[in-house]
């Protein structure tokens, strides 16, 4: 990891300047799934936060002591609600391609379904749509997307999970994990994981978070993470989300960007892989193959 200022400014640059890989697509949908109280919410808002230039909490959620990973059964947010991020507050009318949408967490008893949640992905479900295990999402649901567009559907899928619940999560959970993962990867669609709350996991980290690649039991939680989501090591990325700063910390700014850059490469793989999608110049200004 480098985790220089130049690298960080270079990564927040080229995020904000990202554009899909494919021109039908204004801007990439990513979708964030997770346990309860996993700490989806604040990963939206800590990207956010760090746009911004300030600690913000655009993202509604519960308090750290009611929705961390070790204080709540119960998910803050009820309904499928998508964030537009923006460069910084003060250019709010320019709008970057990136979307990021949360639901309700896994978990909920009268929540989400292996139903609804590919039918999030697909573009079926409208914006707002408040989930309910009794009433699926089927072809007559009030604002239906019957036929979706590219645009419209999920791009990419990031697990959300927690480095301090992680040898707590059930079987249950787990099986959970691993047909979503083999219905979401028959769609096409690529995933990634975010590991959060490895702040709290060791002490070090918690007075150095740049030391989170270096410590063998961090390694060690992200091995189970692979497995509890039968997913390669190279796919969980570690994350470290504001909830009680007051100020951004930039070494924290490091791994959310490195984790928004590694969403951004699985999105544009998924665009390249779609009928009639071109290559189309990265970042740096070269065309590439994200496969590689």
């Amino acid at each position: 990891m480098d985790w220089s200022e130049e690298t960080n400014a270079a990564l927040m640059e080229s995020i904000r300047s990202y554009k899909p890989a494919c021109d039908s697509v204004p801007a990439a949908r990513v979708l964030l799934i997770g346990p309860v109280g996993a700490g989806k919410s604040s990963f939206i808002s800590s990207v956010q936060s760090m746009f911004y230039g300030r600690v913000v909490n655009r993202a509604m959620m519960g308090s750290s002591s009611s929705s961390s990973a070790m204080g709540s059964s119960t998910s803050f947010t009820k309904k499928l609600q998508s964030y537009q991020l923006y460069s910084s507050r003060e250019r709010v009318d320019e709008s970057m391609a990136l979307v990021l949408s949360d639901m309700v967490g896994l978990g909920e008893t009268n929540g989400l379904t292996l139903h609804d949640t590919l039918a999030v992905i697909k573009g079926h479900v409208p914006e707002g749509h408040m989930f309910n295990a009794c009433c699926p999402v089927v072809s007559d649901t009030p604002g239906y997307v019957k036929e979706p567009s590219l645009a419209e559907k999920i791009h990419c899928v990031v697990f959300v999970v927690s480095g301090l619940e992680i040898s707590s999560y059930s079987d249950t959970m787990k099986s959970t994990f691993h047909q979503l993962r083999e219905l979401i990867s028959a769609l096409g669609v690529h995933q990634v994981a975010l590991l959060t709350h490895v702040d709290k996991v060791c002490p070090k980290t918690a007075s150095d978070i740049s030391q989170v690649y270096k410590i063998s039991s961090l390694k060690q939680v992200m091995v189970q993470a692979g497995a509890l989501l039968n997913m390669p090591l190279s796919s969980i990325v570690p994350v470290k989300n504001y909830c009680d700063e007051l100020e951004l910390e930039p070494h924290t700014d490091t791994l959310l960007l490195r984790a928004l850059d590694h969403i951004l490469q699985y999105v544009d793989l998924h665009l390249r892989d779609q009928p009639a999608t071109g290559q189309k110049a990265d970042r740096a200004g070269h065309t590439r193959d994200t496969r590689e």
